[in-house]
């Protein structure tokens, strides 16, 4: 049996983090400059075109899902990553809506999460 990929070990923490709502650890994962992109932002924050950049951006973006939605949890359907990247499919639960499937790619460099794409389905 092989050993998991470690930027799935990355992934595989990312969701405990995400389903705890434990933000601190899941900006742990993320360098201090990392940028992220969202559908989401585009609706929520238009003024943001979908990007935000760094951690102080992060911190409030997914503070305020957490506050807002408290059941958001996050399903992972499968993990797939090379040695920059890992691209992951999850189903979003949230109470009172439908279950929507994601992907999202995460770009890793040393260790560190430095960019995340988000897309809808």
């Amino acid at each position: 049996m092989f050993a998991e990929h470690p930027n799935k070990l990355i992934a595989r923490r990312w969701f405990a983090a995400f389903n705890a709502h434990d933000l601190e650890a899941l900006l742990a994962l993320y360098a201090d400059d990392a940028q992220h992109f969202s559908p989401k932002l585009k609706v929520r924050q238009p003024e943001t075109n979908g990007l935000i950049l760094g951690k102080a951006a992060l911190r409030a973006w997914w503070r305020d899902a957490f506050d807002r939605l408290p059941s958001l949890r996050y399903d992972v359907v499968k993990l797939t990553a090379d040695e920059e990247q890992v691209f992951m499919e999850y189903t979003r639960h949230v109470q009172g809506e439908e279950d929507l499937r994601v992907g999202e790619v995460l770009e890793i460099r040393d260790g560190r999460i430095v960019a995340s794409r988000v897309y809808h389905g």
